[in-house]
């Protein structure tokens, strides 16, 4: 019997390479997915077109954080193994704007989906996405597992609140409950108002003279840039420990929007001063200047560490945005790396 994972936000970034992770290694993934007017499956629909996927390994089921007999009745129902919550209203400029639906799905969420493991009596190794926007105004540098947390907006503390509910229930019930403490990590599949896909997807437009001006915020933010694909395989070794624990996943490296911005434009021959204008709009109410993660825990205990630099990251989205385009233009759609 192959093992069974349930992975709450499939959809997303991370979830739609966690489920290829998964599905390579055999396992039957299951994946919640909210119930919308549009379909919301792009990320996953070339996992069933694949003809040689075995299309009986992903099942996809009605469901929200935000309903906890629900949740009860899935867990039930499926009694997956492992489960990974990567669901989150994850857009930290968007929680301030919509503080407290951020704080539902994101934070009441969480402990939700842990009281629906306890309710129903499953015994499953449990993944919380923790974020390094946790630290937020940043206590020391780098950051580790023990950095004491400053989170500067309200996605920040909606996950504060989901990382230590994990632990309390880790150490009240004895659950094998661990947080993944994932520094900026993008990559092809990134949503397009995340500032670097943001960026990748408007040097491919302004090439191809669709677009001529990309308004940003604050170009002197620093971030720990990693690729996505990488930090699901840290987020499956984290589950196959026998104790649970907390992780940061990082580079150790750091460097600003204006750097992305300078490799991104370059790398098409582009200028980017010529095209880029600052908005405060894009302000956020309260800035977190400096993120760097320190995973040398993660490389001891797990074996895990990064191996994408952060200059081949932007060249590897903005080829990716350059050839979707161009493929959207052609009538093919594809699903990069």
């Amino acid at each position: 019997m192959p093992k069974r994972a349930l992975i709450t936000g499939i959809t997303g970034q991370d979830g739609s390479y966690l489920a290829e992770l998964l599905l390579s290694k055999g396992y039957e993934v299951h994946g919640i997915i909210r119930r919308a007017s549009t379909f919301n499956t792009g990320r996953l629909d070339h996992i069933y077109s694949d003809r040689h996927a075995n299309k009986t390994n992903l099942r996809l089921h009605y469901g929200d954080l935000s309903d906890a007999s629900a949740l009860a009745r899935l867990l039930s129902k499926i009694a997956p193994e492992e489960i990974y919550n990567l669901a989150a209203q994850s857009h930290v400029r968007v929680s301030f704007d919509a503080p407290e639906y951020t704080t539902d799905i994101t934070a009441t969420g969480a402990v939700r989906l842990l009281e629906a493991i306890r309710e129903v009596g499953i015994k499953p190794r449990f993944y919380q996405a923790s974020s390094s926007e946790m630290y937020g105004k940043v206590q020391e540098v780098p950051q580790t597992e023990t950095t004491p947390f400053y989170p500067r907006s309200p996605y920040g503390c909606a996950k504060v609140y989901a990382f230590w509910i994990t632990v309390n229930y880790r150490e009240s019930y004895g659950m094998h409950a661990s947080n993944g403490i994932l520094f900026n990590h993008e990559s092809p599949r990134r949503g397009e108002t995340f500032v670097t896909r943001k960026i990748t997807r408007a040097v491919a437009h302004i090439l191809a003279g669709l677009q001529k001006k990309l308004y940003l915020g604050n170009l002197d933010a620093k971030r720990d840039w990693g690729y996505a694909k990488e930090y699901v395989e840290g987020m499956w070794l984290i589950l196959q420990q026998d104790k649970p624990d907390d992780y940061v996943l990082a580079t150790n490296e750091t460097h600003s929007v204006r750097e992305f911005l300078e490799i991104a434009f370059s790398h098409v021959g582009l200028k980017w001063q010529s095209h880029v204008e600052i908005d405060s709009n894009y302000y956020r109410p309260a800035e977190v200047d400096l993120l760097i993660g320190d995973y040398s825990k993660a490389k001891r205990v797990l074996g895990w560490e990064p191996k994408t630099r952060f200059a081949d990251l932007v060249k590897l989205m903005v080829d990716a945005d350059v050839q979707r385009l161009r493929d959207h233009r052609e009538g093919r759609i594809k699903v990069t790396d």
